[in-house]
Formats: C-alpha cells, structure tokens, sequence
C-alpha cells in the first residue's frame, strides 16, 4: 500500500507540473519523503543504462534514446535533464505502474557525477557509461580526482562500466575489474604531438603521478597516453572511431560505419561514440546505429541556430566554470570557413549558486579566436569586464573586440555589424536572455 500511493502521489503531482512547465524534481523528492526505499522496490527492465561525467552527458542520453527508439524498443529517461535522485525518481515512477512496473524495455538515466553514489545505492546500472572527466564548476565540484573518488563509489559488481579510454583518468575505473568495454578515437588530421591547451592535465599519471607520455593530443589530456613509470596506457578500444574529418563533416567507426555531423566538433564525435557503444552492447547492428544519429541534429537545446536582425548564427551553450567545454565550442567557430563574429555571454555564472568566481576564464583557450576568420569579437554580459581582461592577454587585435554589459546591447551589436556568420558561445544560466530577443530558426 506504500509503495502504492507514494507512485501515485508521484505521478499526479508530475501531472500538475507538466501543466504549469515546472515539477521535474519536486516529485521525486516528495516520493523519497514518503517512502526513502521507494527505488529498490520497483522492477526495472532488462537494460538500466546510466551515463555520468564532466561533459556531454545529456547529448550522450538523447542520441541513445535516438537509436534505441528507432530500433523500435520503448525508453524511459530523464529529458528535462534533472540528473540528481530526485529527479531520476520522479522519471521512473512516471513510468511506473502502481504496483512498481516499469512500463519501458529501456531506462537510460543521466547522471549528475556528483550524485550517481546516492541513485546507484538503490539500485545497480546494467550498463555504465563514464565520458570525461575535467576541470569543472571548481566552487562545487573542486579538482576532477575529486570527484574521481566520488564517481567510484557509485561503481558495483554487476555493471558493465562503459569508458572513455583516451581519458587517462576516466580509463583508471577499469582496474581490477571484469567486465570494462572502452571506445576512443584513432589519431585523425587535427590530433598534435604537444599538447596545445593553456594548462596540461595529462602531464602526470593520475594512477602514480609521474610524469605521463603522449603519442598525440586530440585536445586538452585527451589522447593516446603511457606512463612509463606504472604502466598505465590508453586500453586496447573495443569501439573506435578510425576516421574523423572535420572538415567535410564525417566519421567513420570501427572502419565501415560512416556517420554524417550536424555539429563538426571532435566534442561531439565522442559523444555518438559512446552512444554508438551502448546501443552496439544491447545489441542493435552497427548499420542501423549509423542510419539512425547519421545528421541527427541535438533537441536538448545545447545547439541552436537563430537569426539575428538580418545575421545568421548558431548558439553553442558551453557551461560555465568548464573551460574544456568552451574550448570545444571556439574551435566550432575557428573552423568555420567564411568571416566570423563570435560573442561570448557571461552574464550570470551559475543557476543554482551565486559566486562571482571568475578564474575559470584564464583556462579557456580564448586564443584560439586569434584565427583570420573571427572578423569580431563581442563580449556581452555583467561578466564582459572579467572577459575582457582575460582577452588583454591574447594577441587577439583588440580594434576586433567589442564590450557590452548589458545583453540587450550585445545583441543589437551583433544585429547591425556582424560580419559574417555568427557563433553565440554562452551557458544554460544565460542562453535565454540571447534567445529571447532573436527569431530561433
């Protein structure tokens, strides 16, 4: 009776939430109170599939989803991206029957890296996926070995850990355990035999600590790495990427699959990747996998084209206090091959917290802009002050660089002297303020 009513509660007030846009979190919170072992008493399907780490989590999910559905199974999971229990709470019970049934043949589950430990104590993943681990949101989330040793305690016998071997750091869950499968990329046209970020964290072994060597970068500490010291290397890839071009928008995985980008960022080739990895592990041919994410353009928001006044342009939301995600979206934007103006929003640096912490833009990569297609630059937002010191350490041209901190005036900047094609590079915390004032393609 229980278990009855608190799924019940569940499902009417998501219903109430739905109706007022709101409500993704607060159920499963309210279930929890009613009944803290609510999630150890459903049956779950035969595939519970979790992803976890710094980035690309909820693009992983989305493209998974993607292909399973069009294999024809039914999926359950976290849409509005709410990745803590409460939220993977108020999900499952939606999908739930009143006697504790799940409804889907899959459940796919975001997870915040934080908070995998406190879902995956109820109940343990079939499948595990770990992306990356970076630098990230330093006020809450501190150093990556950090949250390393956190991610390892959400970890349990019976889950087939899915990992990123050219992460050096990622790739240490697999020690001592069974049953490890890691994807990863060959080395492609843009892979370099230095690494090129304003900071190295591949520079020593995280198993040792001492000093690591590279056979190429693909960016940041991502690559093909050994210590001679210990013995730790990139593994062996069961799923590999073994063509990328970014130029003509195409990979091809495991030598005869091709898929078609929407979004030419090696970023993005990681995420389908993983995906690709999952859906080939539940047993969908690698053919169809390709048919189905082939030019499959994201729906979760992170990549949205607009137009501006007259001006053409794409927003690529990059987190804040994540400088490798924003390293990803510049490089978007340094390879477009016409006249750029590219604007960077900072105009709020978290949601959920309020910090004016601003060292985190001394790790982007904002030299990357130093390229003869960026004709413009606009920094925009209450932040655009802090952006502009950073940018006074560039060789970038500052007669390019325009400051406005108000995101109104950024915009109407952007409307009348664009040049070119125009890449908004911004968070989730400060997307709609751009979004609002142009018409969204």
């Amino acid at each position: 009776m229980r278990m009855f009513l608190t799924i019940l509660v569940c499902k009417l007030l998501r219903f109430i939430g739905k109706l007022i846009g709101k409500g993704s979190s607060l159920p499963g919170e309210i279930a929890l109170k009613l009944d803290p072992n609510i999630l150890r008493k459903l049956t779950l399907p035969k595939y519970v599939i979790a992803v976890t780490g710094s980035n690309g989590k909820t693009s992983t999910v989305e493209m998974i989803s993607q292909i399973l559905r069009k294999s024809g199974l039914t999926v359950a999971y976290n849409k509005e991206g709410s990745n803590q229990i409460e939220g993977v709470t108020t999900f499952l019970l939606s999908d739930s029957t009143l006697r504790g049934k799940l409804r889907s043949d899959v459940v796919l589950i975001e997870s915040d890296e934080r908070f995998a430990r406190h879902t995956f104590k109820h109940f343990i993943p079939t499948h595990y996926v770990i992306t990356n681990l970076y630098r990230d949101q330093l006020t809450r989330n501190g150093h990556p070995e950090w949250v390393y040793d956190i991610i390892g305690q959400s970890i349990h016998e019976g889950s087939r850990l899915i990992l990123n071997a050219d992460d050096p750091l990622v790739s240490c869950f697999g020690y001592g355990k069974e049953d490890v499968i890691y994807f990863g990329v060959d080395r492609f046209s843009e892979s370099t035999e230095e690494n090129t970020s304003v900071y190295n964290d591949g520079k020593y072994c995280p198993y040792c600590k001492a000093p690591m060597e590279y056979e190429y970068y693909h960016y940041n500490h991502i690559g093909n790495y050994h210590c001679e010291s210990c013995g730790h290397r990139r593994h062996d890839t069961q799923y590999t990427v073994t063509e990328v071009n970014l130029s003509d928008g195409y990979i091809i995985i495991d030598g005869e699959h091709r898929i078609d980008l929407a979004l030419k960022s090696i970023y993005n080739v990681y995420n389908i990747l993983a995906a690709y990895s999952v859906a080939r592990l539940v047993g969908i041919d690698g053919e169809k996998i390709a048919e189905s994410i082939s030019s499959y353009v994201l729906k979760n928001g992170r990549v949205v084209t607009f137009t501006a006044g007259e001006k053409k342009g794409t927003l690529l939301t990059s987190k804040h206090e994540n400088s490798i995600s924003y390293d990803q979206s510049l490089r978007v934007a340094r390879a477009h091959p016409e006249d750029t103006t590219v604007m960077v929003i900072v105009d709020r640096v978290s949601r959920k917290y309020f910090t004016s912490e601003t060292s985190w833009l001394w790790d982007i990569d904002f030299e990357l802009l130093e390229h003869d297609n960026i004709k413009k630059i606009i920094l925009a937002g209450a932040y655009a002050s802090d952006l502009a010191g950073r940018f006074s350490y560039t060789q970038i041209d500052p007669a390019v660089i325009t400051v406005k901190k108000q995101v109104a005036d950024a915009v109407e900047e952007l409307k009348k002297h664009a040049v070119g094609y125009s890449y908004v590079i911004t968070c989730f915390s400060d997307k709609d303020k751009f979004l609002a004032q142009v018409l969204v393609d």
